[in-house]
């Protein structure tokens, strides 16, 4: 059997003056919503690194599975530091991935499946090699072009030590030094992450602007939404002040962290709200890690994001108490505004679920299960490629690591290369038809060759048979209507709630078989053990 692709070539699509996106579609409340890591999705051009054809040639599979709309990670122009967080041109698309007319072509055939494109903005920092930042360090201290980043004297004899006392989240301080136009040591600039991606002055109109350019380019082009990448940044403190940093971990932040979640940034995220008015049908979700539920769902006002990531379903540990606290801690954060709220088990930063509920037969079955429990709640939900096969993280050799955590750590920090190894589409040997060259930029484990698209295709039983299962029915079913749930009484280590229109999931987080609640049974992820539902499985009834 081969694996879906498109099963016709349309022309290059050429970029359009205006479109329609449909007055009043807020399609995004109730959507499923895939996530593409274009590097690691499939490789249509054969050097081993994906790209947005290769995104092309498989929407046939993506229709197949049922989403609604794709997220591309970046695929802007960068050098690639961060793996395209780091934007050097915010109007183009990079090489590696296409260019402009492939992204064009691939807008209009996934519209011609009814699949909606959203992209991600990175609007905290840019690349070094961005002109803006090439022209500030050519500049002189205090001019106009210093004044779209972060820069300032060092403190100390001769200004030789950093601003403050901030670290980036990859590791090392957020501060680099520059050597001035004329040889000397001179400024230091800030950047929450790497040293290649300054970070954005926000209190200069001309970022603001600029932004909004962008916005209204792709929106042009015919993307119906943006994922804003560390929505809950941008923004600095006023003095940039020191901070106790003896929570500090890397890739984490909390909720008093002065890098983050200052006041000022809701006015940036309303900016960006009225120039997603101007195109009716558009919408933007903000990867916030915020704890707090009030302030997280400050985001989510109507005059600021459609939607905001919260992440407490990722983070919280397979058993009930911690799944159900999880579920009612992120209605709550929207409950406030009237939000919609959004439910996501992996990302591209996130270990993959099967790994995170202790791998092997016991996480692939839990990682079955929280599927159900994601798709039986309310809201929009976010899968990570390769969730949908059952993917387990990968335990990468030091030598291929390209996650910049890893080097700016010391080499403590592995970084997130384990949850972004390519997607296995067909065959019996790496790279399992991800590319037609003999390795891809992170390498395959032999093993995984019974987890392939087209292996799964043909087993009833597969992770992938089981969401597109749960998927249909979802987008099927009016049972899954409503936006509230209602919690049943249910067995120690097990939870039960039901949909108000109708649809009951059942998770059984304990050790032994439990009953099932009243209902006909729907959907399983795991068979029944004499009419029980066995340990780490969940049901649907109805």
């Amino acid at each position: 059997m081969t694996v879906v692709r498109s099963q016709e070539t349309r022309p290059v699509a050429a970029a359009p003056t205006a479109v329609e996106h449909g007055a009043g579609d807020q399609w995004w409340t109730n959507a499923v919503f895939y996530q593409i890591y274009p590097r690691s999705f499939s490789d249509a051009s054969g050097d081993g690194v994906g790209d947005l054809d290769g995104v092309r040639e498989r929407l046939g599979y993506l229709e197949l599975l049922g989403v609604d709309a794709l997220w591309l990670s970046p695929v802007m122009r960068s050098p690639m530091a961060d793996h395209g967080y780091d934007v050097s041109d915010p109007r183009d698309i990079d090489p590696l991935f296409g260019s402009l007319e492939t992204m064009d072509a691939l807008v209009a055939e996934a519209h011609a499946r009814r699949i909606k494109v959203t992209m991600d903005l990175v609007p905290n920092h840019t690349s070094d090699r961005h002109p803006w930042f090439v022209a500030a360090l050519a500049a002189a201290p205090g001019s106009p072009e210093r004044g779209r980043y972060i820069f300032r004297d060092g403190r100390g004899v001769n200004g030789d030590e950093p601003p403050n006392n901030w670290p980036s989240i990859f590791g090392g301080p957020a501060w680099t030094r520059v050597t001035e136009p004329d040889g000397s040591p001179g400024q230091w600039y800030l950047h929450i992450f790497a040293r290649e991606q300054p970070d954005l002055n926000w209190d200069n109109p001309e970022v603001a602007e600029d932004l909004y350019a962008t916005l209204r380019f792709w929106l042009d082009r015919g993307v119906d939404g943006f994922r804003i990448d560390v929505a809950h940044g941008m923004a600095k403190p006023e003095g940039l002040p020191d901070h106790d940093w003896d929570r500090n971990e890397l890739m984490r932040n909390d909720d008093d962290d002065p890098r983050f979640n200052n006041p000022g940034v809701h006015e940036i995220h309303r900016g960006i709200r009225k120039v997603m008015n101007e195109y009716p049908g558009t919408m933007a979700v903000g990867e916030i890690w915020v704890r707090d539920n009030e302030r997280f769902g400050e985001y989510i006002r109507p005059d600021e994001l459609h939607l905001g990531f919260n992440f407490r379903l990722a983070q919280a540990e397979f058993g009930a108490e911690p799944v159900r606290a999880a579920i009612d801690n992120s209605l709550a954060a929207v409950a406030a505004v009237g939000g919609t709220p959004t439910w996501t088990l992996s990302n591209h930063d996130v270990e993959r679920e099967v790994t995170r509920y202790g791998g092997g037969a016991v996480g692939w079955a839990r990682a079955r299960a929280m599927a159900l429990v994601e798709f039986a709640l309310p809201g929009a939900v976010f899968v990570y490629n390769g969730a949908e096969l059952g993917l387990p993280n990968v335990d990468l050799p030091d030598e291929v690591l390209q996650d910049p955590a890893w080097e700016r750590s010391g080499h403590t920090e592995r970084g997130r290369d384990g949850c972004r190894v390519p997607i296995p589409w067909q065959g019996d040997a790496p790279p399992f038809g991800f590319t037609s060259a003999g390795t891809s930029w992170l390498p395959m484990p032999a093993e995984w060759a019974p987890l392939t698209v087209e292996a799964q295709l043909e087993d009833v039983g597969s992770m992938l048979s089981l969401y597109r299962a749960a998927i249909d029915l979802r987008t099927q079913r009016p049972e899954f209507s409503g936006t509230e749930i209602d919690w049943y009484g249910s067995p120690p280590g097990c939870l039960a709630f039901r949909r108000r229109g109708g649809l009951i999931c059942a998770l059984n987080a304990a050790d032994t078989p439990v009953p099932l609640p009243p209902g006909q049974l729907l959907l399983v992820s795991a068979p029944l053990a004499d009419g029980l539902l066995p340990a780490n499985a969940a049901a649907w009834l109805v």
